[in-house]
């Protein structure tokens, strides 16, 4: 390493290097340490499906946000990585690698030979991801990295199962569950999401038996026709008061069904009739226990129709529905069709519709669990960020039904239950039994399907830290403090955690759930594969750094609300990156000799500072309080502004202007002071700076020549320095008041410039009329020439007279006149304006010319036309600006 940054910030040159610095003093590491508080968030883990997405992006950088700045506060700060199985979206990336590689899919390799290639692929995707988690800087323990499926998690997994079995609360039963033809496994309610689509009504006719007109029904799928076991009325609906008890007919097939009275159909809904079909709809399942109905499947596993379908079996369930409609049309009982928006329940994993299946599933009994998780809300021990997130939280949790947590899958927790062969009891067990404990019988085999997911994923906070066994983490950790997450998967995740937590643990596993917003593309479009908008957090970090991505994805965002990819924003990150290196620079080189040895510093004992210097400390002392309290807020979007501002306005755009001529004077004692503000102040906004920004605040850090202060410092890391810490006595509230004076003349003095395009470089006189300010304006006078170019400064009343030809210009406490002939040079301005004039005229008349010709407004494009036209506009509104503008100078002249 040099003396100095080099010229030039490019992250490339030293994030991986930082990093890894970072990884070697151990620096991420969190202990159980008494003398210290726990500050613990567990890492969302992501699927090994593949690779981080910008939502990861975010989410993660949220995470160490947070993490880092705990740890500067003197927290034992764990942040504890991991990943999920992910047990479909896997299994289907797995089967589907195999396809392609050998023309089979695990059925004809089988279970053992399939998992064996599961567990590659984890080691595989799983080992990129951790890669990927590194370059965006995520600063994890990651000596205690952890896999859902690995052996402590699975021993957890098994235990809770175990547990709540013992207690009743799981039970295998057989009932309709949301199916996946395409993943062909159960869902549970959370994962069957709800789209509206453009869909049709079909309104059929079921004939009496005895002849007469019957009930006409609507149905949205009239597929599922074939499960009909009965036609359901209003027992209030006058209109079928003579049908109730009696049969119809199903059309075409003939068979004869009950007309039954339930509170279930709405008088006012359609035709007020409803069929019946237990097999394939919920409601319709309560409605067949409710008369103790057949229930009859007309589909198979995979949407295909089965022998009750009569002629239509083996067909896909679309392609029956298309034959079985225009059948029914023939034979005359179609009555009409509506188009409508119907809402229709898809797989979350492969986005296809499902189809309602009665099946023998495993069950959680969810009333019992979800009063604890109620009651965790309720008392304030679980807390939302935003607030609004719980009454969505509670109305979901009163609403709840049992959990379908077994899966048709293979890579997964296996269900940790076994059947005799012989007796068929069941036996849950965290091992194999030896023998069955009803016949004796020695033949048993395990279930062979997997848990959900989120039944292992519901562990995390706490399996994580060693959970069944009492290990010190689990007791020092837990609950964790916070949960950063993605609002769309509160009831996927977070809601499961808790019950989980609350069950096992005896309380909420985290006090805080902070939800998050998506990350979408610039037209505010949801990211995806489909669409082609997705965007590669890898790709973006190679082109401008982790340290711009970071900064763009949470700088501009509230919680619980979605964020927007912008470029133009990624490229103002990077360039407050650049601004922070060059003014660090700028620091560095002034706070060493020509040889690189540290210059005289003065202590903070014996400065002499300034009002400038005064200034900068009270602005960073009081930003501190305000981005401290921000983050305790989760305000992070809002935290990093305000660092933002402090860097660029405050110490880059005016401190280190205020005090350059200083460093370069012969008063040692004051050069002395200003570089120690400089240095001190700088390292301050490091700190404020690093959870947002750590690879370029590091590498600045490790350039800046160590104070006393800094010994205790694990060896003078930023990462392990102290938080900034708001302090009364650094409040300089006259020196403030004085600066703040003169930057907000400087400001009308470069808008008066800006305004009459006067170069910067112009020297001006000033004329300042204040009674209140005129002490104020004498102090500040020097800060005031340099800065904004101004030789000389006459302080008057406001009750003085103002002399013609002067740009006037409003400050608080007093007005400021300039000198027009100070502005302008009247003869060079018009010349050129002349000249700028003569031109305009000449493209005007040029565009009206070309306009007046008929062969080329007949032959040409009519968008090339309107081009010109739009020119002609353009050129007589700049040539009409032109005009005002000489007249205005021959105006000011003459005075």
């Amino acid at each position: 390493m040099g003396r100095n940054l080099a010229k030039t910030y490019d992250p490339k040159s030293f994030e991986d290097r930082i990093y890894e610095m970072w990884e070697e003093h151990g620096s991420f590491n969190a202990e159980v340490d008494r003398d210290k508080k726990p500050y613990c968030i567990v890492m969302p883990p992501p699927n090994i499906t593949g690779q981080l997405h910008m939502g990861h992006a975010l989410d993660q950088t949220l995470q160490d946000i947070l993490i880092r700045w705990r740890r500067m506060q003197g927290y034992s700060a764990l942040w504890l990585p991991g990943s999920d199985h992910a047990s479909i979206a896997t299994e289907v990336k797995v089967n589907n690698a195999l396809r392609e590689e050998t023309g089979k899919d695990k059925k004809d390799i089988g279970r053992e030979a399939f998992l064996e290639r599961a567990w590659k692929w984890k080691e595989e995707y799983g080992g990129r991801i951790t890669k990927q988690c590194r370059k965006l800087g995520d600063s994890c323990d990651w000596r205690r990295e952890r896999f859902t499926m690995d052996e402590g998690c699975n021993k957890a997994v098994t235990e809770l199962f175990i547990r709540l079995y013992d207690k009743g609360m799981i039970y295998k039963g057989n009932r309709l569950v949301n199916w996946c033809p395409d993943c062909m496994t159960s869902l549970s309610d959370a994962e069957v999401e709800h789209e509206d689509e453009h869909g049709k009504y079909w309104y059929f006719r079921y004939p009496a038996k005895d002849g007469g007109e019957g009930i006409t029904v609507a149905t949205s799928r009239p597929e599922t026709m074939f499960g009909d076991v009965a036609i359901a009325v209003s027992p209030e609906d006058d209109r079928y008061k003579d049908l109730v008890g009696k049969t119809v007919i199903l059309p075409i097939l003939n068979r004869e069904i009950p007309v039954i009275a339930d509170e279930y159909p709405d008088p006012d809904k359609g035709t007020g009739a409803v069929k019946i079909t237990p097999a394939h709809d919920a409601n319709d399942f309560l409605v067949g226990q409710r008369h103790n109905l057949e229930i009859m499947s007309c589909m198979n596993d995979d949407a295909t129709m089965n022998e009750l379908a009569g002629k239509y079996e083996g067909m896909d369930r679309y392609e029956c529905r298309k034959a079985w409609v225009h059948d029914l049309e023939e034979a005359g009982f179609l009555v009409k069709i509506e188009e409508l928006t119907i809402p229709v329940g898809k797989c979350y994993r492969c986005h296809n519709a499902i189809e309602p299946k009665l099946s023998d599933q495993w069950f959680v009994k969810m009333e019992d669990l979800a009063k604890p998780a109620v009651e965790a809300a309720k008392s304030g021990k679980l807390k939302h960020v935003p607030e609004r997130f719980e009454k969505i939280y509670l109305n979901w949790l009163n609403d709840i039904h049992d959990w379908c947590i077994s899966r048709q899958l293979w890579w997964g927790h296996r269900i940790p239950a076994y059947y005799c062969d012989d007796c068929g009891e069941i036996v849950v067990s965290r091992t194999m039994p030896s023998a069955c404990p009803k016949c004796g019988c020695t033949h048993l085999h395990q279930d062979e399907d997997v848990l959900d997911t989120w039944f292992s994923s519901g562990l995390w906070p706490f399996s994580t830290l060693g959970w069944p066994d009492k290990t010190p983490e689990l007791d020092y950790f837990y609950p964790n403090s916070v949960m950063v997450t993605g609002y769309d998967i509160l009831f996927f995740w977070v809601i499961r955690m808790v019950f989980s937590g609350c069950d096992a643990m005896g309380e909420p596993p985290f006090e805080y759930v902070f939800l998050h917003g998506l990350v979408r593309d610039e037209q505010g479009r949801k990211m995806s594969k489909s669409l082609g908008n997705g965007i590669d957090p890898l790709e973006v970090i190679n082109k401008v750094g982790a340290d711009a991505l970071r900064f763009m994805l949470i700088t501009g965002i509230t919680p619980g609300n979605d964020t927007r990819f912008i470029w133009d924003r990624l490229e103002s990150s990077r360039n407050f990156a650049n601004k922070l290196w060059n003014a660090s620079r700028f620091t560095i080189m002034n706070l060493l000799d020509d040889e690189g040895n540290p210059l005289q510093v003065a202590t903070a004992e014996k400065t002499m500072l300034r009002d400038e210097d005064k200034w900068i400390i009270s602005r960073v002392n009081e930003a501190t309080a305000d981005i401290t309290n921000s983050l305790e807020k989760f305000e992070l979007g809002l935290a990093g502004q305000k660092v933002y501002e402090l860097i660029w306005d405050e110490y880059c755009d005016w401190y280190i202007e205020l005090v350059k001529a200083r460093l370069w004077s012969d008063d040692e004692e004051d050069k002395a002071t200003a570089r120690f503000v400089l240095q001190s102040v700088l390292k301050d906004l490091l700190k404020l700076l690093h959870p947002f920004m750590p690879f370029i605040t590091e590498e600045i850090w490790g350039y800046l020549p160590a104070e006393s202060g800094d010994s205790n410092d694990d060896d003078n890391l930023l990462i392990t320095s102290s938080w900034p810490i708001y302090d009364e006595r650094k409040i300089y509230s006259e020196s403030v008041s004085r600066i703040e004076t003169a930057k907000e003349i400087i400001k009308a003095i470069r808008n008066a410039r800006t305004e009459v395009d006067a170069a910067p470089s112009r020297k001006l006189n000033l004329i300042v009329k204040t009674d209140a300010l005129k002490d104020t304006v004498e102090v500040i006078s020097a800060h005031i020439k340099k800065i904004a170019n101004v030789v000389d400064i006459t302080v008057e009343g406001t009750d003085s007279e103002t002399p013609d030809g002067v740009v006037s210009a409003v400050f608080t406490g007093g007005e400021l006149l300039i000198p027009l002939a100070d502005l302008v040079d009247f003869e060079a301005e018009r010349e050129r304006l002349e000249k700028e004039k003569k031109r305009l005229e000449g493209e005007v008349a040029r565009v009206d010319k070309k306009l007046s010709n008929q062969g080329f407004v007949a032959k040409a494009p009519a968008s090339v036309v309107e081009e010109e036209k739009q020119k002609g506009d353009k050129y007589r509104e700049m040539l009409e600006t032109v005009i005002k503008r000489l007249e205005s100078m021959g105006e000011a002249s003459a005075k």
